[in-house]
């Protein structure tokens, strides 16, 4: 059972880790990852439900240290969802105040748990009889209402919390990080620090305005609520550039025979044979 639950896990890590790659915004990520999660929890659950345990041993391995390792990713995207939909829109200061009262509510969980936290973190195994055994709950250690309410044949007393501690480990990690992003945009407005060197667009014309409008199609900029034209202007802006006719020009480039999108495929190329020649380094 133990080497289903690990090829589980690991499939389930390279999903998360693919959607990390893919998704750029936040929510979206979080909604992809939960649906995942929960369709890879049933999973084991069905795992457990087809499979014995040969030892009490081996039960405990599993409630402690397998099935939490699950059930960690599905509360963390969870809050850090809840998290960013309930956000401020306020300024900077604003956000501040609003992600140290989310991280004082991790140090509540901390101080209700603290002597299991204590428990688990030390390494102790004296209790996990009762902690991590079905059937074994005992009602004077503190028990979560839902723990009555959860499948006794996929749960035990105590590996939700397990869960919830290595959930809350990420999302402290994850809240201590945008208080550093803050800061940091907070420190670069003041010194309104410029880069270190000017960018001048030394490839043709006719390459830029492929892109713009390869960007203009994706929609990448306002989430493409954003006019053709205003884009030709930020470009023209950034890289101090008179773009011309780029309408025409567009048109120009459609009548291409071969190869409409020149530039744009040999970026294409150029990116694979670096990786490819990376590939080969490693």
């Amino acid at each position: 059972m133990k080497s289903k639950a690990t090829k589980l896990l690991s499939e389930l890590n390279e999903q998360i880790n693919f959607l990390d790659l893919e998704i750029d915004n936040l929510l979206l990520r979080c909604e992809s990852a939960i649906e995942i999660i929960l369709k890879t929890i049933s999973n084991l659950k069905s795992i457990v439900g087809k499979n014995s345990f040969k030892t009490e041993t081996e039960e405990i391995q599993f409630f402690k240290e397998i099935k939490p390792q699950f059930t960690s990713k599905l509360i963390y995207y969870n809050v850090i969802f809840k998290i960013e939909m309930k956000k401020p829109n306020g300024g900077n200061r604003a956000l501040k105040k609003y992600y140290n009262n989310e991280l004082a509510k991790l140090k509540s969980f901390f101080d209700n748990e603290l002597d299991f936290y204590k428990y688990y973190r030390s390494g102790s195994i004296y209790l996990d009889y009762k902690y991590f055994l079905r059937g074994k709950f005992d009602i004077k250690m503190s028990l979560d209402s839902y723990y009555f309410e959860t499948d006794r044949n996929f749960s035990t007393s105590h590996d939700f919390k397990v869960a919830k501690i290595l959930a809350n480990d990420l999302i402290e990690l994850y809240l201590e990080n945008q208080l550093i992003m803050i800061e940091n945009k907070d420190n670069s407005e003041k010194s309104q620090r410029k880069p270190n060197v000017e960018l001048v667009w030394t490839a043709s014309k006719v390459a830029l305005t492929e892109l713009l409008y390869a960007f203009h199609s994706e929609g990448v900029f306002n989430n493409g609520a954003v006019d053709l034209k205003d884009i030709a202007e930020y470009f023209e802006y950034t890289f101090d550039i008179d773009l011309g006719q780029y309408r025409r020009t567009f048109l120009e480039i459609r009548a291409r025979k071969t190869e409409r999108t020149k530039f744009i495929n040999s970026l294409n190329e150029t990116l694979l044979k670096r990786m490819e020649n990376a590939d080969e380094l490693v």
